[in-house]
């Protein structure tokens, strides 16, 4: 029977069939759109599908981005241990939505940029833009290899998969038609991953609802085991997820991800109009409210049907991420090839992600490294450089994924990684983009601080983590389990990965163990802006900042910016073309058009 324990069915030779069918499958979108665009092998196609995309396919890109694997396996995971509070993350989508698409978009739009990273040396300096490139580059290397290796692992060891084997052939994937198709492979491949991994979702969901006589039932088992209690308004900044660690500290950490990481970022300045750029945040904020919604309420069905035995309590699995892969080997095995489906969700999320950074690597580092030390090269050149960094940096993401099997806390220390790297970077770009005032020196000053501080507290974090009584990890049940085990486990950190279940905690723990390391990881990306922030802001007054004269305008958020979907549009030209409801054109679009069509003109008049 269903959820009293034991040993699960394997993998048959048809989920085999489908699981390899919908990764081919995903790599086949991906070179068509290589075989589609190969007569134009220049840069900005590779980098940003020529600038020419639209808001929908955008979308379902930057959504499945960061949807990635991890996510797919480790939210229902949450949901099944903690509850409901992880469904407040959609109010702090709609709050980055909204501050990305209103404030970042109209900025990054009107400089043309490739790179995120070239905002800083137009603000700043060459120095602080390397400083940021290089963060960059390490954080997506460090969070790629976590988006690699959990999966795998959670699914290995429930399926019996290869790890190294599967590690491996993710990459090789991810390398093929990132090489050969450029950033339009990665956007279409990511819409077709996009739905395999709802798909997933939805066939765990109906098929718990069968056996359990309906959603209605799923939802009074969730309400009697406390998972419905999802409102926390303890402004305690130690307990993990409350109200405001999600809706606060979360919002500026999602912000983090969408307004200047460039893996997303790249995304919407490849769109032809400014109002694509726009609508393509706001239709991926219904993305994610879609997705999430999904984890949770398959959190909720798992909840439903283990409620009287848990897994991890009674010893059939050894790890809280394997719950959902446990879960769908348990109730979809009699429908052959559905198990492989969610597989193929799961590595689809995987794909997505490491797509995107590759990618996204590969375009800061031809745009902040090799173009200002080789300004003249030509395409054909750059064009080879390109795929041969598409192909290093996806041997080093599968290389780091060996370093994400020696951390704890996968999920939790991915998302603790954009709170410690990016919460600083943020810091600067508020400072450049907000204040005058703010000059070179006050921004390197404050983004090395807010960054040795905001490691002091994520690493420490990770070495002594949070103990239950701030976590809140709720009770689960081995009553109707078959058997049981006498464990004296408990969940130590929460999203882990192989190493989820720890002895019970030792007193010998520091003093800042219980304080300042238990601080919630969602608040790690506050406290870096703010540090960044606040000291830049003092060093740049003390240095001379509040009288810098030649700062070129356009470098600042403008009032015209905000909630406008034309802004900047020639006036002259707006009555005579469909720019007047489209929005702005985008201008490093138009002059690459420019361009092409001059060289067009000189090879005719030659011949």
């Amino acid at each position: 029977m269903v959820g009293t324990g034991g040993p699960v069915p394997s993998f048959s030779v048809w989920d085999y069939v489908v699981f390899v069918g919908t990764i081919l499958a995903a790599a086949a979108v991906g070179l068509f759109q290589a075989i589609r665009g190969r007569r134009d092998t220049s840069s900005a196609e590779f980098l940003l599908g020529g600038r020419r995309m639209t808001a929908v396919p955008v979308a379902m890109s930057l959504t499945a981005s960061f949807m990635s694997g991890i996510t797919v396996i480790g939210t229902p995971a949450e949901a099944y241990r903690y509850g409901t509070p992880f469904w407040l993350f959609g109010f702090s989508y709609a709050i980055m939505s909204t501050l990305t698409a209103e404030v970042f978009v109209p900025l990054f739009y009107r400089l043309g940029i490739t790179s995120t990273y070239e905002y800083l040396e137009m603000r700043f300096n060459k120095l602080i833009r390397t400083v940021g490139t290089t963060m960059y580059i390490i954080q997506t290397a460090l969070y790629t290899g976590m988006v690699i290796y959990a999966p795998a692992l959670a699914l290995n060891q429930i399926t019996g998969l290869n790890l190294w084997g599967v590690l491996v052939a993710t990459g090789a994937v991810c390398i093929i038609y990132c090489t050969l198709g450029g950033l339009k492979a990665v956007i279409w491949t990511d819409v077709f991953q996009m739905v395999i991994m709802l798909a997933g979702f939805v066939a765990v969901i109906a098929q718990g609802a069968v056996l359990r006589g309906g959603l209605t039932t799923i939802w009074e088992d969730a309400y009697r085991g406390g998972r419905l209690e999802a409102f926390d308004f303890d402004p305690d900044p130690l307990k993990r997820h409350t109200f405001w660690t999600i809706v606060v500290g979360g919002s500026l950490m999602w912000a983090s991800i969408y307004a200047i990481n460039q893996s997303q970022v790249q995304r919407y300045i490849s769109c032809r109009t400014l109002t694509q750029a726009k609508l393509s945040l706001y239709f991926n904020m219904v993305g994610l409210w879609v997705t999430v919604s999904l984890a949770v309420f398959t959190g909720l069905t798992m909840y439903s049907i283990f409620r009287n035995c848990d897994p991890l309590a009674n010893g059939d699995i050894g790890a809280l991420d394997q719950m959902l892969p446990y879960l769908v080997m348990a109730i979809l095995s009699d429908f052959p090839g559905v198990p492989g489906l969610f597989v193929a969700a799961a590595y689809s999320g995987t794909l997505s992600t490491v797509s995107s950074s590759i990618n996204a690597l590969v375009a800061v580092t031809v745009e902040d490294f090799v173009k200002p030390i080789w300004p003249n090269l030509s395409e054909r050149k750059v064009s080879w450089i390109n795929m041969g960094l598409s192909v290093f940096f996806g041997a080093l993401c599968i290389g780091m994924a060996g370093v994400a099997s020696m951390m704890g806390s996968i999920l939790q220390a991915a998302l603790s990684i954009f709170g410690m790297i990016s919460g600083p970077l943020l810091g600067l770009y508020f400072l450049g983009m907000f204040f005058r005032c703010g000059n070179s020196t006050g921004g390197l000053v404050g983004l090395c601080a807010g960054l040795l501080l905001t490691l002091w507290v994520g690493i420490g974090a990770q070495v002594y983590p949070p103990l239950p009584e701030k976590t809140l990890p709720l009770n689960v049940s081995v009553a109707g389990c078959n058997h049981s085990q006498d464990l004296n486990f408990t969940t130590a950190t929460p999203w882990s990965s192989a190493v989820t279940l720890a002895p019970l905690p030792t007193p010998d723990r520091p003093v800042l163990a219980d304080t300042w390391y238990s601080l919630s990881y969602l608040y790690l990306c506050p406290l870096g802006t703010l540090m960044t922030l606040i000291l830049g802001l003092a060093v740049s007054a003390a240095t001379g900042g509040c009288k810098q004269r030649k700062i070129r305008p356009e470098l600042f958020v403008q009032k015209s910016d905000l909630f406008c979907f034309s802004c900047g549009a020639d006036s002259s030209e707006a009555s005579e073309s469909a720019g007047e409801k489209l929005g702005k054109t985008n201008p490093a679009f138009t002059d690459a058009v420019a361009d092409v069509t001059m060289k067009e003109r000189e090879k005719v008049t030659r011949f």
